[in-house]
C-alpha cells in the first residue's frame, strides 16, 4: 500500500502531512469581496494623498515646465507596467481555468469509477461504490471549506487508499470483470493524479519578487501620473483617481484569481455535486 503512494498516488505534500500528522495550513488568508473593496479604496486614497502631499512641497505652476519631460518618463512607465500588469492577469485566469478543468476532470473520474462497479466482482464492486460515494461527499462536505480556508485536504486522500486496497485484494474472475478491473485501476490512478494536481494548485502562489514588482511598479506609475503640473487642478485629481482605481482593481483581480480555491472568486464545487447525483441515482 504504501508503495502505490509513493509511486503517485499521494502528492509530496499529501505526504509530509501523512509523515507528521497534521493538516497543512498556511498562514495566509484571502480577501473576501468586502476587504478587496477597502483595499481598492485604500489605494486611491493613498494616491490622493501622494497627489496633495505633492502640490503642498512642490506647486504645480513650479512642475508645468517640466511636464514634456515627465510625460515621456510617464509614456515608458505606464507602457511598461500595462504590460506586466496585462501578462500577470492572463497568467492567473489561464491557471484558474486550468485548475477548474482538472477539478472537472477528478469528478469525472470519480463519476467513471463508480460506474464501473456493477461490473467488478460483486463483494468488490460493492465495497468500491461505498467508497466513491464516500470520497464526494468529503470532497463537498468539508474538502471545498479546507481548501477556502488555506488548509490542505486530507480525506480524500484516506479513502483513496482504501480504493487502492479494494482493487488489489481482488480474487480475479471472469475476462469481463477483469478487463472492467483493469479499467477501474486505470481510472483510479487518473483520480489520484487529478487530486494531486488539485492540492497543488491549492498550494500555489504568485512568488513574492512578482508581488514585489507589481506593487513597486504600481507605486512609480501613479506617483509619475501625480507629477504633472497640469493648469485644471479637478480634471488633474479625475485623471489620477482613475488610474489609481484601474491599477488597484487589477491588483485585487490578480491576487483573487491567483487563489483559485479561496476568496470571492473562486472555483464551485458544482462538478462534485452533479457526480454525487448521478452516483445517487445509478
Amino acid at each position: 500500500m504504501r508503495a502505490l503512494a509513493d509511486t503517485g498516488e499521494l502528492g509530496l505534500l499529501d505526504q509530509i502531512a501523512d509523515k507528521l500528522g497534521v493538516k497543512i495550513s498556511f498562514k495566509t488568508n484571502m480577501l473576501d469581496a468586502a476587504q478587496n473593496i477597502a483595499v481598492t479604496i485604500i489605494g486611491v486614497a493613498c494616491s490622493l494623498f501622494f497627489m496633495a502631499a505633492m502640490n503642498y512641497y512642490w506647486p504645480a505652476e513650479k512642475r508645468r515646465v517640466h511636464n514634456d519631460l515627465i510625460g515621456w518618463q510617464l509614456s515608458v512607465l505606464g507602457t511598461t507596467y500595462a504590460v506586466i500588469l496585462g501578462f500577470m492577469l492572463y497568467t492567473v485566469w489561464t491557471d484558474f481555468g486550468s485548475a477548474e478543468l482538472n477539478a472537472e476532470a477528478e469528478a469525472n473520474s470519480l463519476d467513471n469509477l463508480y460506474r464501473l462497479t456493477d461490473a467488478l466482482p460483486p463483494a468488490q464492486g460493492q465495497a468500491l461504490k461505498a467508497l466513491t460515494r464516500a470520497y464526494g461527499d468529503a470532497v463537498v462536505d468539508h474538502e471545498w471549506q479546507e481548501m477556502a480556508s488555506n488548509t490542505i485536504p486530507a480525506e480524500t486522500r484516506i479513502i483513496a487508499r482504501q480504493m487502492w486496497t479494494t482493487l488489489t485484494s481482488g480474487q480475479g474472475g471472469s475476462p469481463a470483470q477483469m478487463t472492467a478491473l483493469d479499467h477501474a485501476f486505470s481510472e483510479l490512478g487518473a483520480l489520484a493524479g487529478y487530486r494531486r494536481i488539485r492540492m497543488v494548485e491549492s498550494a500555489a502562489r504568485i512568488p513574492g519578487v512578482l508581488w514585489f514588482v507589481l506593487l513597486i511598479g504600481a507605486a512609480v506609475t501613479i506617483a509619475s501620473t501625480c507629477l504633472f503640473g497640469a493648469s485644471n487642478g479637478v480634471l488633474h485629481v479625475v485623471q489620477v483617481i482613475a488610474f489609481s482605481l484601474l491599477i488597484s482593481l487589477g491588483l485585487v483581480a490578480i491576487a483573487d484569481i491567483n487563489r483559485p480555491y479561496q476568496g470571492s472568486v473562486h472555483i464551485t464545487d458544482y462538478a462534485f455535486r452533479r457526480a454525487q447525483v448521478d452516483m445517487k441515482e445509478q
